[in-house]
Formats: C-alpha cells, sequence, structure tokens
C-alpha cells in the first residue's frame, strides 16, 4: 500500500489554477524529489499533501489519513507526518531540547521524562546532542534547521516533507542539513521534498519528480531522469543548473 496517494488534485488562488490535476504514489521507505522553476506548483503541493492548503478538487491520503478540512481529523495527520519549512519556525524563548518536547507533550500527552529521552535521541541522530540547553539564537542556521527536523522527528512521523529547507543556507551549513536528511533517507523513512539541490536529488531521491505548469511533466528513478531527460522543458532546465 502507498504511503502516499495524490490522485487528481486541482488547486487555485483566485483566478489562478497552481495545480492542474497531479497525481502521484509515493511508496514506504521512498525519497522523491520535487524539482521545477519557481512557480510549478511544488511546494503548494507540499502544502496540500499536510492540509495546509485546501484544494478545489481531488483526493490525498497520508499515512493512512484522508487529507480533509476537519480539525480532528488534520490534528491525527499531523501526530504522523512531520513538515520541515525553509523557515526554522523555533520558539526563541525556549531552549533547544523545550522545543523539541513540546509537541509530544501536548499532542501525543507523553511524561517529561519521556519527552525529554525523545528530545535527547533525535537530537543526537541530527548531531546536536550537546545544544540541548542552548537557546535558538545560540545556534547557527544550519544548526537551528537540524532542531527543526529534530522537532518533527519527536513525533515518530511515518511521512516526513521537506520545502526548500536549504535555500536560506550557505554552501557550508547546506551541506549539515542534506547530511541528516540523507541519513534518513538511508534508515528508511519516507520523505517527499522540495528543492533545488540537484546533486542531492540526484544521489538521494529514488524518484525525482519534474514539475512545470502545475502539472507533472516527467519523473522516473532519479539517475535515468536527470541522464536522459525525455522532454524539452526538463532538458533545459537540467541544462540551466550549475549548482
Amino acid at each position: 500500500m502507498s504511503e502516499v496517494r495524490i490522485e487528481e488534485v486541482h488547486k487555485s488562488f483566485g483566478a489562478v489554477e497552481v495545480l492542474k490535476g497531479v497525481s502521484l504514489n509515493v511508496e514506504a521507505g521512498q525519497v522523491v524529489a520535487l524539482i521545477g522553476r519557481s512557480g510549478s506548483g511544488k511546494s503548494t503541493l507540499l502544502r496540500c499533501i499536510n492540509g495546509l492548503e485546501t484544494i478545489q478538487s481531488g483526493r490525498i491520503e497520508i499515512a493512512g489519513h484522508e487529507v480533509t478540512q476537519d480539525k480532528a481529523k488534520l490534528r491525527a495527520l499531523r501526530t504522523e507526518v512531520g513538515i520541515v519549512f525553509q523557515s526554522y519556525n523555533l520558539f526563541p524563548h525556549l531552549s533547544v531540547g523545550e522545543n523539541i518536547m513540546l509537541a509530544p507533550r501536548i499532542v501525543k500527552n507523553v511524561s517529561a521524562a519521556q519527552a525529554r529521552t525523545v528530545a535527547q535521541d533525535v537530537l543526537n541522530l541530527v548531531g546536536l546532542s550537546e545544544k540541548f540547553g542552548a537557546y535558538p539564537d545560540q545556534l547557527s542556521g544550519g544548526q537551528q534547521q537540524r532542531v527543526a527536523i529534530a522537532r518533527s522527528l519527536a513525533m515518530h512521523p511515518k511521512v516526513m516533507l521537506f520545502d526548500e529547507v536549504t535555500s536560506a543556507l550557505d554552501p557550508e551549513l547546506t551541506e549539515e542539513v542534506l547530511n541528516v536528511m540523507e541519513k534518513l533517507a538511508r534508515d528508511g523513512m519516507t520523505m517527499i521534498l522540495v528543492t533545488h539541490e540537484m546533486g542531492f536529488a540526484r544521489r538521494v531521491a529514488s524518484t525525482t519528480v519534474f514539475m512545470h505548469q502545475g502539472k507533472i511533466w516527467e519523473q522516473g528513478p532519479s539517475p535515468t531522469l536527470f541522464a536522459d531527460p525525455q522532454t524539452p522543458e526538463l532538458r533545459q532546465f537540467v541544462k540551466s543548473d550549475v549548482k
């Protein structure tokens, strides 16, 4: 059974149709990279998958939950689906450990001791075990992004969504964050990521999806897709990428 099923999804903002009948299946343990020019619908699709945007028609199911606007169902979905954005969204008045412990305590009602153990485990996973008591403003951008990933992992999600998580970082910090995501991929986490990091998509994503004008224009195993684009639009996109 697919971990993520997207069927004929249409999404408009006013008169502008941003997603024009998108369908995609993602199997458990698969890493899917969404690539394409700005405005092609990548980030909108990711936000629809997590219920942050309402779709006009079609159907989305993720980790066994149908995405609806029912608040109780959305809450249940978000206990099993993590999302990390370009902005870290950490609470500045809370320590790193407290930021991570918050959702498990409030949403899953786990004890303080258990939440602390989980927080230490996920910080260790992202290579920041020594930063438990630090505050966000004491961390670099790359470290803050790794804490944001750890915070999502603390909920033990079945699926992780990443929306351009490295686009605000310089190359050295980008590498830090990509290393964490690569480790998650090796450990079998189901992931969908919107990225401009073509080298990372080639190396880590099992499947790459090229979006163009609100549609899935081309998709396939990452090595094949990059080596032998079938459409002029993807050929031009790959050629223009100089990273």
